[in-house]
């Protein structure tokens, strides 16, 4: 049954959809390719500091209880600012947006490879995610704007879904090949290289539009998400170093889910609100934000505790930890495709994401059976394929129903809200992995020789497995949620689908 989304009729203000009507760019194929890179170094540099992070504490001497901030810092500027930088992108134009983020994003990580001290490679690590805050989501819209055929679009997000599934696992391959051979400075450098290739082909390949002056920038809205996603980020990350019951936790998490109600009740008020309702109330959408908000936080059970194991209990080294994961890249990148080119455009996305969560889920409940004598190719590499299989099925599906009809007004902000829950879910979930995981060692080696070896190595196997088992949980109430909440049937083709090319 065919079907149209709530706002399909909202246009940008002054403007008539059909007439904006234009032929795709024919160098489209060579966006999606900047696009892609520009995107997979922001989604690989909040992994592949992580392996260089030894390194760059004997380097600069930071103690064990400071090195958490070199991955905090990233994440706290990058998930308050996406609102922000999705917005900035549909008021100035993406194009432009697309730029300053790159240059940015290059000139951070060129002055966090050549910290001298700890402080100074924590600013740098936050003016990554400040420019990256503006960049993840212009690229998308780009990519949503540039992509109007329904054929077409399908490949496209096959290509984006894959970097955003796997551009982790990308980042841990990456972080070890240049740590092993380089030095963990190079982890830094090396956006200069993606930074570059982008940067020139967006200022060949993409058109600019002035700035929209019929709409001003919602400033309390704003400062209300920015503060709320920072209280929230900051009171889950703080959850990894203090107890639950810190004020440093629960106190942050309080402010930043009161800050953020405010903001929604704002948003109903607001003269030109920073998030449209409208954007966020079209049923299929909402679900989609929700998948990429709990599969984000299902997702770091993998990506952490998957490196921990075969680092820590089967003694690999981080390139041989990298290349282990290729196989669920592989897995990822072919079911994505079939699954936008193929099955989304003739059921819906609604059996497909809940499969790729249930599917992921049963992968996730067969890693809790790995112990110190597995072997990779009969034991681990299975549930990898299965887990890359399934977020194939969840992740290109997912962002593509997240952006597919909206306005080329709000294409921006609908893009960040995307990169917004996935960022979100996966601050949540390492906090929460970690914590249930800490209490689970704690509790085997009650009563138990702490000092003796295989005691400790089983307490981590024990730790490993309750990480599973709760990221196993977190896709099975996706799966719930998805076959609930998305609409039967293949989504219709809306005007703003053909139109904003022009928008770029």
């Amino acid at each position: 049954m065919s079907r149209t989304s709530v706002g399909a009729s909202v246009g940008t203000p002054g403007e008539n959809p059909a007439s904006s009507q234009t032929e795709p760019p024919a160098h489209r194929w060579w966006i999606l390719a900047l696009i892609g890179i520009a995107q997979l170094m922001v989604v690989l540099d909040a992994t592949i500091v992580n392996i260089a992070l030894p390194s760059a504490q004997a380097d600069l001497g930071f103690s064990d209880g400071d090195r958490q901030w070199v991955v905090t810092a990233y994440a706290l500027a990058f998930g308050s600012l996406l609102l922000l930088g999705g917005r900035i992108a549909d008021l100035f134009g993406r194009k432009i947006t697309f730029l300053v983020g790159l240059v940015g994003f290059a000139v951070a990580s060129a002055f966090g490879g050549a910290a001298s001290s700890f402080e100074m490679l924590v600013v740098a690590r936050g003016l990554q995610g400040v420019f990256g805050a503006l960049l993840a989501p212009a690229a998308l819209a780009l990519l949503t704007t540039t992509f109007t055929d329904v054929k077409e679009r399908g490949k496209a997000f096959a290509v984006f879904g894959a970097i955003a599934g796997a551009g982790g696992a990308v980042g841990l391959l990456l972080g070890g090949v240049l740590t092993e051979h380089l030095d963990w400075r190079w982890t830094l450098y090396v956006n200069l290289v993606f930074a570059a290739v982008a940067l020139v082909g967006g200022v060949a390949l993409l058109k600019g539009v002035g700035r929209d002056r019929t709409i001003a920038l919602d400033v309390p809205g704003t400062l209300l998400v920015t503060l709320g996603l920072f209280g929230i980020v900051y009171g889950f990350s703080n959850a990894e170093s203090h107890d639950w019951a810190s004020p440093l936790t629960w106190g942050f998490l309080i402010a930043g889910a009161i800050l953020v109600s405010v903001f929604a009740w704002w948003q109903t008020r607001a003269r030109h609100p920073l998030l449209p309702l409208r954007v966020v109330l079209e049923r299929d959408r909402g679900a989609s934000f929700l998948v990429m908000l709990i599969s984000g936080a299902g997702m770091f059970g993998v990506f952490l505790f998957l490196t921990y194991y075969l680092q820590q209990s089967l003694g690999y080294t981080p390139i041989e930890t990298g290349l282990a994961f290729l196989p669920m890249i592989g897995a990822l990148l072919i079911t994505s495709t079939v699954a936008t080119t193929q099955l989304v455009p003739r059921m819906g996305p609604r059996p497909i994401v809940p499969l790729g969560l249930g599917v992921g889920a049963a992968a996730l409940v067969g890693m809790t059976t790995l112990d110190l004598n597995s072997g990779y190719v009969t034991h681990v590499l299975p549930q990898l394929v299965i887990f890359g299989a399934g977020l194939g099925l969840v992740f290109a599906p997912a962002l593509s129903s997240a952006t597919a009809g909206v306005a080329a007004s709000d294409a921006g902000v609908a893009s960040a809200l995307v990169n917004t829950m996935q960022q979100v879910g996966g601050s949540v979930g390492t906090a929460l992995l970690n914590t249930l995981a800490a209490s689970a060692a704690t509790d085997y080696l009650e009563g138990k020789d702490a000092k003796d070896p295989s005691v400790i190595a089983q307490g981590a196997l024990d730790s490993y497995a309750t990480a599973y088992w709760w990221s196993a949980g977190f896709f099975t109430v996706g799966m719930v949620v998805s076959a609930l909440l998305y609409r039967r049937g293949v989504q219709a083709p809306r005007s703003e689908e053909s139109a904003p090319a022009v928008h770029i």
